[in-house]
C-alpha cells in the first residue's frame, strides 16, 4: 500500500487522452480555455502540456448537471434565404 498523500496521487492527461474524454476539436478546447470556460492546460516541459484529470472530470460533471437542470442553448439554424449564391454542385452530383 502506498502512504503518499492524496495531493501527490493526482493524474495528469495529455491531449490524446483528453480528446477521448471530451469530444471537442482542439480549437474549441483552446478557445474555451482562453475564455475561462474549460480547465487550463499547463506545461510540464517546453514541449509537453497536460491537463489535470480531476479538473476535467469536474468540468464534465458540472456540464452534465447543468444540462439536466435546463435545456442546452444551441446555435440558431442558418437562414438559407440570406445566401448570396447557391452552393456549387460537385460534377458527380450533376442532374441526369
Amino acid at each position: 500500500m502506498s502512504t503518499r498523500p492524496d495531493a501527490l496521487k493526482k493524474r495528469m492527461i495529455r491531449k490524446h487522452e483528453l480528446r477521448q474524454i471530451v469530444p471537442l476539436a482542439d480549437t474549441t478546447i483552446y478557445e474555451m480555455e482562453q475564455r475561462g470556460e474549460f480547465p487550463r492546460r499547463f506545461a510540464l516541459t517546453p514541449r509537453c502540456v497536460v491537463w489535470d484529470l480531476a479538473e476535467v472530470e469536474a468540468w464534465l460533471a458540472e456540464r452534465l448537471s447543468k444540462a439536466r437542470r435546463s435545456s442546452v442553448d444551441r446555435a440558431p439554424h442558418p437562414n438559407v434565404r440570406q445566401r448570396k449564391a447557391r452552393p456549387v454542385r460537385a460534377p458527380d452530383q450533376a442532374r441526369a
